[in-house]
């Protein structure tokens, strides 16, 4: 046994000695600089690694959804709908924020959903005005409108619902017109977002109808038309958000913004009117048409 213990000492040694010499011949024979430069690794990459980035070729395999990618999506979102309808039943005045949060978590649980796609916003009041508010930690007053930015996740794809609804049950007139401008920018939107369209393009185009909406509604006036520029147009002071986003795998999934859109990408439409005092904010998740 003893000798057997020896053995493999001596053999471990000769393996160190051995691994020694390799790697000063190495050294000695590339130099220490030109083993780890990026030239070397270039000049020899056809015996080596080829190396490209990843980020070109993920943009294109994450933008496009085969069917059963739009099918698991499509779960995600009846499950964010359910969520919904059972938050309309439950919200009455003086109720918590993280209350309403609670009861989609419910029901997100009850279908399958192991978590919401990305942190909850439940914004009541004034609250509603600021962008990714995640407190949710307020108590909804009577006369208050409660934006509601949720979204469960289904078999690792996403969902994200926005939706604007009164806490007593009823908008004020001056609610109402707000939301009905909001949506006719959605309905716009989605009739923008087809094949071939440009990134850019898009979102220009729904710049201009926002504008009009405002414009109808009376938050914006022709000479605030007028004293535009191209990088700051009136309507951001009211909307100072992109308009969509690619969903998938992650809320914010990867794309190519310099490409046309293709079909089944699957991106959310999200316009929205943010005053101090109210806001409505609505949006659609849906797949570009053929």
């Amino acid at each position: 046994m003893q000798t057997m213990k020896n053995i493999k000492i001596w053999l471990g040694l000769a393996y160190i000695v051995f691994l020694g010499l390799f790697l000063y011949f190495l050294l000695t024979r590339i130099g220490l600089d030109e083993l780890t430069s990026y030239d070397f690794l270039k000049s020899n990459s056809e015996h080596l690694i080829n190396f490209k980035k990843s980020n070109p070729i993920l943009q294109k395999q994450r933008s496009i959804k085969n069917e059963i990618e739009i099918e698991l999506i499509r779960k995600a979102c009846s499950i964010t709908k359910k969520g919904f309808e059972r938050v309309l039943k439950f919200v009455k005045p003086d109720v918590w924020e993280y209350e309403i949060e609670a009861e989609f978590s419910h029901e997100f649980l009850k279908n399958r959903s192991k978590r919401f796609a990305y942190t909850p916003i439940i914004a009541s009041g004034n609250n509603s005005n600021y962008l990714h508010y995640i407190q949710n930690n307020k108590q909804c007053k009577s006369g208050d409108i409660i934006l509601m930015d949720v979204g469960a996740e289904y078999a690792n794809y996403s969902s994200d619902m926005t939706r604007t609804i009164p806490v007593n049950g009823r908008f004020s007139e001056r609610q109402k017109t707000i939301y009905n401008a909001v949506l006719n920018v959605k309905k716009n939107a989605t009739e923008l977002l087809r094949p071939g369209i440009l990134w850019n393009d898009y979102h220009i185009e729904v710049g201009k109808i926002m504008t009009s909406e405002l414009l109808k509604i009376g938050l914006l006036e022709k000479v605030d038309i007028k004293n535009q520029t191209k990088k700051n147009p009136a309507y951001k002071k009211y909307f100072s958000h992109g308009t969509s986003h690619h969903l998938g795998l992650d809320t914010h999934d990867y794309c190519d913004l310099n490409l046309p859109l293709e079909k089944n990408m699957v991106l959310t439409v999200e316009p929205g009117i943010y005053i101090m005092k109210a806001v409505s904010y609505t949006h659609l998740t849906l797949p570009t048409k053929a």
